[in-house]
């Protein structure tokens, strides 16, 4: 019952400690500025007890992104299930799907790449987006190198690139996804529609 009652009470700790963490990214001007005493005070627990739990502030941001790519996952899976989408329309869903995701979670991907995962290619999340991509691609007529065509459309949407866009150049996330879908219509070749065409839109 004691061993049962410790998990329960480190399960709590750590939502708690991720939703802690969140907010603070979320809320804060600059993601430098949020420390791990900030998140262990939010969350009311101990800074040793986010070491023990995640290794450093690497591991603790890395969590906190995992656990908020959850449910867009499940809902891109659910997307490539549902019958009616082109592989064209689905490549042109995905990105909007992660560019809206990195636009809402820019201070927290930025924080990422601060805290020591400045190469996304060593971060999980990068494996999976590039491998759904990847299998898209190959079914869109035209496409050579589905591999590589993957990651340099995930270039343009990296974090640092959309934090400069929007909070530095003050592009409205409405300019930068329809950019991005025109972009995307250059590398494919025609045209996957107007934005305003989208089902997200």
């Amino acid at each position: 019952m004691a061993q049962r009652t410790e998990r329960a009470d480190a399960l709590r700790n750590r939502e708690a400690v991720l939703a802690a963490a969140d907010a603070l990214f979320a809320a804060s001007g600059s993601p430098h500025s949020v420390s791990m005493d900030d998140i262990a005070a939010a969350a009311g627990v101990g800074k040793g007890t986010l070491f023990r739990r995640f290794g450093d502030r690497a591991g603790l941001i890395g969590a906190v992104i995992a656990s908020r790519l959850d449910p867009l996952q499940q809902a891109v899976r659910e997307a490539q299930d549902a019958a009616g989408s082109s592989p064209r329309q689905l490549v042109l869903d995905l990105l909007d799907a992660s560019l809206r995701f990195k636009i809402e979670n820019r201070n927290l991907m930025t924080a990422a790449e601060d805290a020591g995962l400045s190469s996304p290619y060593q971060a999980e999340h990068y494996g999976w987006w590039h491998e759904i991509l990847r299998a898209a691609l190959e079914r869109v007529p035209g496409v050579h190198n589905a591999d590589f065509t993957a990651h340099a459309l995930l270039a343009a949407i990296r974090a640092d690139l959309v934090a400069h866009l929007i909070d530095d150049q003050k592009m409205t996330p409405e300019g930068l996804r329809s950019s991005l879908a025109a972009y995307i219509d250059n590398v494919l070749g025609g045209s996957s529609g107007p934005p305003g065409t989208r089902k997200d839109a």
